[in-house]
């Protein structure tokens, strides 16, 4: 009788563990780290290494895994080795720096899309416009705070949008 209860209380804290991820799977994931706090981290890990570079997030389209406020740091990777599922960077046909999940390879290169848009993109990711893989994410609290660096290291980190499908 005492493990039917105990099973029975296991179950019901796991299905409220599945319902809530589920029901919270679209949110921000923030963490307690200021966004200067995630920029001068994020550079500080790309410093010595020339094929690093870092990006930060506008657009919701690549939630739950980044959304605002995260700073992506960003491999250089020949398009060669690009593989389903990877999250690249790359530059559109607006001239826009778009960070998105790659799809699948067709003769024009990867479809790539972000994973709340119901379109893939409409530019294909190729060796001339990649700019790399997602290597490491630095989540924040996407406030920005009045720290006199902040805007000049915000200014200079350029943006990568996790947007709807063009």
């Amino acid at each position: 009788m005492k493990t039917a209860i105990t099973l029975s209380r296991f179950l019901l804290v796991l299905a409220t563990l599945v319902l809530t991820g589920t029901l919270t799977a679209a949110t921000n994931p923030v963490s307690g780290v200021s966004l200067a706090t995630a920029l001068r981290d994020a550079h500080a890990l790309a410093a010595n290494r020339t094929d690093l570079c870092v990006v930060r997030v506008e657009g919701n389209s690549m939630l739950p895994f980044f959304g605002p406020g995260a700073v992506l740091v960003v491999k250089h990777l020949p398009a060669e080795k690009l593989r389903a599922g990877m999250v690249v960077v790359y530059t559109n046909r607006f001239n826009e720096t778009v960070a998105h999940g790659l799809i699948e390879a067709n003769a024009s290169g990867w479809t790539a899309g972000g994973y709340n848009n119901a379109d893939a993109d409409s530019t294909p990711v190729t060796a001339e416009n990649l700019m790399g893989v997602v290597y490491a994410t630095f989540h924040s609290d996407a406030t920005v705070s009045e720290m006199p660096d902040l805007a000049a290291l915000r200014d200079a980190t350029p943006v990568a949008l996790a947007a709807p499908a063009r």
